[in-house]
């Protein structure tokens, strides 16, 4: 049976098969926000693989079993936790909703899509934290509509000190399958990295707004 931290290195290593995550810290890549980053994460590209899409479900029902056992639904965040969110409640048996970003501009005019109900008790599914800001906007809308966040759970986290702080100051329980650390070693085990770009890649995580400027 898997450890945490060999669970978070597997996971790691098929998102990195599956070139759902790619390194390049010679040639980095630009985020929309400008910030240059030697990591391209896109963990979408995982659902296109039967095997890697299924240890993802397998694992993130598992830790929602053991974490946040007594919730009652399960919500996506659109656009990348909405297909991982229901294959995550389908293997629960749990209802699935998901939040837009903003409101449906027609029609009802939704912006949560589902049925849920006030005081029930949920849990977030995201693809990916970078500073969880975002993320943490479904926390808002889910708790304006009377919805009980119990947590968010995603399958991958950058591990910076703003997402942490963001995630702290909503009182929000976050908690990953796998996470930069564990993806960079796994990188290097496997020949994805070598040992002269460790440095430049650690530099990145705890200054990406300056890192490469």
């Amino acid at each position: 049976m898997l450890n945490q931290q060999d669970i978070n290195k597997r996971i790691a290593e098929l998102l990195l098969e599956a070139k759902a995550i790619k390194l390049s810290p010679d040639k980095p890549f630009q985020w929309s926000s400008g910030w240059l980053s030697p990591i391209y994460c896109d963990n979408r590209v995982a659902l296109s693989y039967p095997d890697t899409r299924t240890f993802i479900k397998k694992t993130l029902a598992a830790l929602i079993k053991k974490e946040y056992p007594d919730v009652q639904a399960v919500v996506g965040v659109a656009t990348g936790g909405i297909a991982q969110g229901a294959l995550v409640a389908d293997l629960l048996e749990l209802p699935f909703a998901y939040v837009r970003p903003e409101p449906k501009k027609h029609g009802m005019g939704n912006q949560i899509e589902g049925r849920l109900e006030k005081g029930q008790s949920v849990i977030i599914i995201e693809d990916l934290i970078s500073t969880g800001g975002s993320s943490l906007k479904v926390v808002d809308v889910l708790r304006a509509a009377e919805i009980e966040v119990a947590g968010m759970v995603a399958i991958f986290t950058y591990g910076f000190a703003v997402a942490e702080n963001n995630f702290k100051e909503k009182n929000v329980k976050l908690s990953t399958v796998s996470n930069y650390n564990a993806l960079i070693e796994t990188a290097l085990e496997h020949n994805y990295i070598d040992s002269s770009q460790l440095e430049s890649l650690s530099a990145w995580r705890l200054a990406p707004e300056s890192w490469g400027k």
